[in-house]
């Protein structure tokens, strides 16, 4: 719970302490755009997690697919950080493993407190998956990854990954192309540019 101009006042003390009556490890800080930006970079991983019919926690672990959430969470943090923001943590999601310089250890680290985070989850498949896979309806991959393409792209950041990522979803959602190994295969080549080592 945090107001967009980072300034704590009573009526967002006063609904931080609402939420915590449901939610009781709510968070009030003065940082909110942080922990969306970081939601948005866990976003987009989570939507990567569901062109496959593993779950969450089965892509996680999986070191052939590490590369793919390495590139997009790089080029989130990457745009979060040229629009001066600074990311925070939440739930396992490490933005620190993916700024500029961070070593390859902490990507893997972090993936791996991911894969533990949803293994223990009630929910072990994304929303958007249930979109693509249950429900055969849209899903809000582009409304929430295309307005960081555009940023990146005013920035003069490239986005390769989350281009290709929306683009698959998008396919997918067509149905021209199904859930599998095979299209996240297809996401796997889009990203063999951005490798572990940075």
């Amino acid at each position: 719970m945090g107001e967009i101009d980072g300034t704590i006042r009573e009526r967002t003390a006063a609904m931080h302490r609402l939420l915590r009556i449901f939610e009781p490890d709510a968070v009030l800080t003065d940082n909110i755009f942080g922990f969306l930006w970081s939601k948005l970079a866990y976003g987009a991983m989570l939507s990567a997690t569901a062109l496959t019919m593993e779950t969450m926690s089965e892509n996680f672990a999986d070191p052939e697919r590490a590369p793919v959430f390495a590139a997009l969470g790089r080029e989130v943090i990457g745009v979060a950080l040229a629009a001066g923001v600074s990311p925070l943590g939440f739930d396992g999601f490490d933005p620190s493993a993916f700024v500029p310089g961070a070593p390859p250890e902490a990507i893997r680290r972090c993936l791996a407190d991911l894969a533990a985070f949803t293994r223990q989850t009630g929910k072990t498949r994304s929303g958007v998956w249930r979109d693509l896979a249950v429900r055969k309806r849209r899903t809000e991959v582009e409304t929430q990854l295309a307005p960081v393409v555009s940023t990146a792209r005013r920035l003069g950041l490239e986005t390769p990954a989350l281009t290709g990522l929306i683009g698959l979803v998008k396919e997918v959602e067509e149905g021209h192309r199904v859930l599998g190994s095979e299209t996240f295969r297809e996401l796997i080549e889009r990203c063999s540019s951005a490798s572990m080592a940075g």
